[in-house]
């Protein structure tokens, strides 16, 4: 990865992290799950609003952590919104194979959406910090399965 590249990134994460998008109880929430990484401290409680043919119509979030998993989550809430279940279940295992140094399957998954994980796969390169930045992820798919709760312990 190219210097101005990776400083391109760090400015996406910095950026996302002291301005987070949807940041915010929204009126109606359909679904909702508490995230926790003992880790390093960071809590969020995410809330998704979904329609009756299974699209997310929004998405959004509360809670502290570090600037990593503020910007995941604030860029996560944004890639979400209009997807269906499978279309989610997709980008939460490409984000995760990112951020993990896996191969990842790429169908499906649009340009723009590629790119704000790739800001965050760097991750990779420090083991602690994927939790940071999957947390989110992982309390959405703990949400959307109505499980209430998701933990990286």
């Amino acid at each position: 990865m190219s210097d101005d590249l990776r400083d391109l990134y760090q400015d996406l994460i910095l950026d996302h992290g002291k301005r987070p998008r949807n940041f915010r109880i929204p009126s109606q929430p359909t679904r909702e799950a508490l995230g926790h990484n003992p880790l390093c401290g960071d809590r969020l409680t995410l809330y998704v609003t979904m329609d009756a043919a299974g699209m997310v119509q929004d998405a959004a979030f509360q809670g502290i952590g570090c600037a990593i998993s503020v910007a995941s989550a604030s860029m996560m809430t944004e890639m979400v919104k209009g997807k269906s279940l499978p279309e989610i279940d997709r980008l939460f295992a490409y984000m995760h194979a990112a951020c993990t140094g896996q191969s990842a399957d790429e169908t499906g998954i649009e340009e723009e959406d590629k790119d704000r994980i790739a800001a965050l796969s760097g991750v990779r390169d420090y083991p602690v910090r994927v939790k940071c930045a999957t947390l989110a992820w992982h309390t959405l798919q703990a949400a959307l399965k109505q499980e209430g709760a998701a933990s990286t312990e």
